[in-house]
């Protein structure tokens, strides 16, 4: 908490910090091309809906089947990829600890995603030009989870089923209906990249 928090009421507190929630956006998957495009770097968003997850093995045998010209195991039309491999559940939860995988991983394959109709990919780190190129002329975003977080993460995943894959054990893909999933926009449709802008604003 910081210095003039600690100065303030409880009321006033509690006030600032509904103000700030206010600020937040929340979106339902499928996510449709108006909603990306409203979305600008550095807005904070909740995500409720059907996510899927993918790291790099899955995602090298969905661009085989795509290069091959075969149907995908999901229609990632309008949908959001996230970035994980979760651990094993413990009772009663639908994941364990689900915290993102750096994206770069995913870099080579995600183009070929996003010219399919993929709306949203959630990770950590930054992504290549290509990757970004193929936001802006396909309408996609990218958003950044909570690094280190995992069993927070976890905790807005309500269900959690494997979709494709079994195999591949934590790097299966997964189909998780979420509620209220934490992200922050990191690159959007314009181009624009919130840790270049970060760069920019503390090298002044």
């Amino acid at each position: 908490m910081r210095r003039e928090e600690m100065n303030q009421s409880p009321k006033e507190f509690v006030l600032k910090r509904k103000d700030n929630m206010d600020d937040t956006i929340r979106l339902s998957t499928p996510l449709s091309d108006a909603e990306v495009e409203r979305l600008q770097i550095g807005d904070k968003v909740l995500i409720s809906g059907v996510i899927y997850t993918g790291r790099d093995a899955a995602h090298k045998r969905l661009t085989d089947l795509i290069q091959a010209g075969k149907p995908l195991p999901i229609d990632v039309r309008g949908q959001i990829i996230y970035y994980v491999g979760p651990s094993p559940a413990k009772p009663g939860r639908p994941v364990g600890a689900a915290g993102p995988t750096t994206s770069y991983r995913m870099d080579v394959y995600a183009p070929a995603l996003i010219r399919l109709g993929l709306k949203g990919m959630i990770g950590k780190g930054g992504r290549s030009q290509d990757v970004k190129d193929a936001m802006t002329e396909f309408k996609a975003v990218y958003f950044a989870a909570i690094g280190g977080a995992g069993a927070l993460m976890a905790q807005a995943v309500k269900k959690a089923e494997i979709i494709a894959y079994e195999e591949l054990g934590p790097e299966a893909i997964r189909k998780l209906e979420v509620e209220e999933f934490p992200v922050i926009v990191v690159n959007d449709v314009r181009g624009n990249d919130l840790y270049e802008e970060g760069v920019k604003k503390y090298a002044r």
